[in-house]
């Protein structure tokens, strides 16, 4: 369960969750450029589909994320493409809520930009593979940030949430590590065939045009 649904957390985590997911939106879509709007659309479908298909595992569920995969290819456009997939969900599919929208948007985009920056770290380093092993590593930590954040908030609610806010992590461990094993394999397919399609090295998080 990283979507978290409608009625669970109060309005004051609400509202910072459409505070700060404003904020990452306005840095996510500066500068954007026209050329990247097909890549963004395509990885978007992807992570749409991708979460769609639930598991259920006692009083919670698991799916994939891909949030990890969307930072590597799509660099600080990830959480636009993060926004757009929860969305269409939460109008389409009702997976989620409108209201509980700028939580959950925080929860899976804040990690594919950390996994677009660690990601970025291989940069300069000479060893085979690295795209393989970053791949990896930004898989598993995207679906790990998320799970913790969504723990966390549920941790905040009391003491009632606390035996779900553990299952979520712990039903989520296999999830972390197939979409590590995913996205590594992803990073270093790519790098062969479509080098391109990983995320733009001159995209910094302190650019200035």
């Amino acid at each position: 369960m990283v979507h978290i649904s409608d009625g669970v957390l109060p309005l004051a985590m609400l509202a910072a969750g459409f505070l700060f997911t404003l904020i990452l939106l306005v840095f996510s879509m500066r500068n954007i450029r026209i050329e990247e709007i097909p890549k963004v659309s395509l990885i978007t479908a992807a992570l749409f589909v991708a979460s769609l298909v639930h598991f259920p595992i006692g009083p919670t569920s698991v799916h994939l994320i891909m949030n990890g995969l969307a930072g590597i290819l799509l660099g600080r456009r990830a959480f636009i493409g993060v926004f757009v997939a929860l969305t269409l969900q939460a109008v389409f599919f009702q997976h989620g809520g409108l209201s509980v929208l700028g939580v959950n948007a925080f929860n899976i985009g804040v990690p594919a930009l950390l996994a677009w920056q660690l990601f970025e770290k291989r940069r300069g380093l000479e060893s085979p593979h690295l795209e393989a092993v970053f791949g990896a590593l930004a898989g598993g930590l995207a679906v790990l940030t998320s799970v913790l954040l969504v723990s966390l908030e549920l941790l905040a609610l009391g003491e009632a949430f606390n035996e779900i806010s553990l299952l979520v992590i712990g039903a989520h461990l296999p999830v972390m590590i197939i979409e590590a094993l995913v996205v590594g394999a992803a990073a270093g397919f790519l790098l062969k065939v479509k080098p391109e399609m990983l995320a733009d090295s001159s995209s910094k998080i302190m650019e200035v045009n």
